[in-house]
């Protein structure tokens, strides 16, 4: 393939307007080592045309350029570009990481296998109160939901929910759940100012009034990521059906999800400590960059983790890094309310890069399916994978 070639290709993809020949050309182009010296041609050139890429500034090229090409293997960056071998796995992501890494809108075409489409999820939840009375979060009107024991509870304009206490009498009794569907995520604000983020088909259980015995308890089913106000006297402590995360101040995300084959919990910022339920599977002190991992079977294992990855979910967006497609399947499921389907070794393909959760379903997948080596099918709601 010379690099003329290659670069009609790549014009072409970026117009999106390649034919279904033209498109297998280019993926053959991507498994030919013969092509590796058009790549890296066709690259150079890309990194000093700043209108290939209007969104990003020359100077922010040539770091991404110096990045994911240049720098030796030991020192690339752990985010998008890790352990990438050779230019022309590094060229792959210009054509299908680089624009929708920088979040462009260009269009990405359907193929004939999307019957039909998959809007994603919505900023939503339900508010169930004390006294059972349960409140859908996107009809409730802005403003005071409730008043319990010296505690108000509000939805804000921009559809958060927010506790507030107002008198010194607030009953630690009065117990509340703020649960979430398929497809639907909130953000809530705790009574000491504690904000948390909760993901698709999760719960987050927790008194009105926060503290009880002198602690902050919250029993969380599902995924959260906590930003925990400071307060030494109150220790916040996470609840889940494996684990219990305890905390003064500090940043953490939580995947309990009961699918998912263990528990993690990533440290961004500060200290936590993360014990099993089963204490034969042992007690740890995280460190920020570190996560803990809690199989069904087995002790809590360590190891470091980019917590700004790890929590992409809560800014619109999915990172992987090298995930298998049985694991992201998993995740996009939740976020767009969908059943999967694998055939042969589809399950086992693995993807790294990053993708918008305000996308329809087709989109996500297109990505997917030019970089990951399978191929989809919509039919209403279930989805077939397969290689």
């Amino acid at each position: 393939m010379n690099t003329e070639r290659l670069a009609y290709l790549h014009r072409q993809y970026a117009a999106n307007v390649l034919t279904s020949e033209e498109r297998l050309e280019l993926k053959a182009v991507f498994n030919d080592p013969a092509s590796e010296t058009a790549f890296q041609d066709l690259a150079e050139r890309l990194w000093q045309v700043e209108d290939d890429t209007p969104s990003l500034s020359k100077s922010e090229l040539d770091q991404i350029y110096g990045d994911i090409v240049e720098l030796p293997q030991s020192r690339r960056p752990k985010k998008l570009w890790p352990r990438l071998a050779g230019v022309a796995a590094a060229i792959a992501l210009i054509f299908t990481g680089l624009y929708f890494f920088k979040q462009s809108t260009r269009p990405v075409a359907e193929t004939a296998s999307f019957v039909n489409d998959i809007k994603p999820g919505t900023n939503s939840a339900t508010l169930t109160l004390s006294n059972g009375k349960r409140i859908r979060l996107t009809d409730a009107v802005n403003g005071e939901l409730a008043r319990e024991s010296g505690i108000v509870v509000s939805k804000t304009a921009d559809g958060q929910l927010v506790y507030e206490v107002k008198s010194g009498d607030a009953d630690p009794g009065k117990i509340n759940t703020l649960s979430t569907a398929k497809g639907e995520t909130y953000i809530l604000t705790l009574p000491d100012k504690s904000k948390v983020w909760l993901n698709a088909a999760s719960s987050l259980r927790y008194a009105a009034a926060l503290t009880k015995g002198g602690k902050r308890v919250v029993r969380l089913t599902g995924e959260a990521y906590f930003e925990v106000a400071k307060d030494a006297e109150h220790p916040f402590v996470v609840e889940t059906d494996r684990q219990q995360v305890r905390v003064l101040g500090t940043h953490f995300n939580i995947n309990s999800y009961a699918d998912e084959p263990a528990v993690k919990t990533t440290l961004l910022e500060g200290s936590v400590r993360v014990e099993a339920k089963n204490r034969d599977a042992g007690v740890v002190v995280l460190k920020p960059g570190e996560q803990a991992s809690l199989a069904s079977s087995g002790g809590i294992g360590v190891q470091e983790a980019e917590g700004d990855d790890v929590i992409a979910w809560t800014k619109s967006k999915y990172i992987f890094e090298q995930e298998s497609m049985e694991a992201i399947m998993r995740t996009l499921s939740r976020w767009y309310d969908i059943e999967v389907v694998f055939k042969g070794n589809s399950r086992n393909k693995l993807f790294m890069g990053t993708i918008s959760r305000k996308e329809n379903l087709s989109k996500i997948l297109e990505k997917i399916a030019f970089t990951g080596g399978v191929h989809f099918k919509i039919e209403g709601r279930r989805i077939t994978v397969e290689e």
